[in-house]
């Protein structure tokens, strides 16, 4: 299987667990969110044991994933870690893991409707 990791934005604290509450409610869905107080590598793992309804992927691989994008993405990550500190103190970083293969039959199924 394959997977992605994004750094998506910044968000507050309430819009984030709000929309994990109404959007994540289910296992077979093709992404994720993360959201954390630091913008590392390490927190960003540790959100994963947060996600609401974990999905049923190989969380082994996904962290590969994020590790290849920390390594690969510098210039992306200095933007959000420099976006991040402009926040309000009641904000978290926002990131995406995706399941390729769910996530496209997801979308697919969207514009089949």
């Amino acid at each position: 299987m394959s997977y992605t990791f994004d750094i998506i934005g910044v968000s507050p604290v309430w819009n984030f667990f709000k929309h994990q509450q109404q959007v994540e409610s289910t296992r077979d869905r093709g992404c994720a969110y993360l959201g954390s107080y630091k913008c590392t590598l390490d927190s960003f793992i540790q959100a994963t044991d947060w996600v609401h309804e974990k999905p049923d992927w190989d969380w082994d691989a996904e962290v590969k994933e994020m590790i290849g994008f920390w390594v690969g993405q510098g210039d992306v990550i200095r933007h959000w870690k420099q976006e991040f500190q402009k926040a309000e103190d009641d904000s978290l970083i926002v990131a995406r893991v995706a399941n390729v293969i769910s996530l496209r039959h997801e979308l697919e199924h969207l514009f089949q409707q």
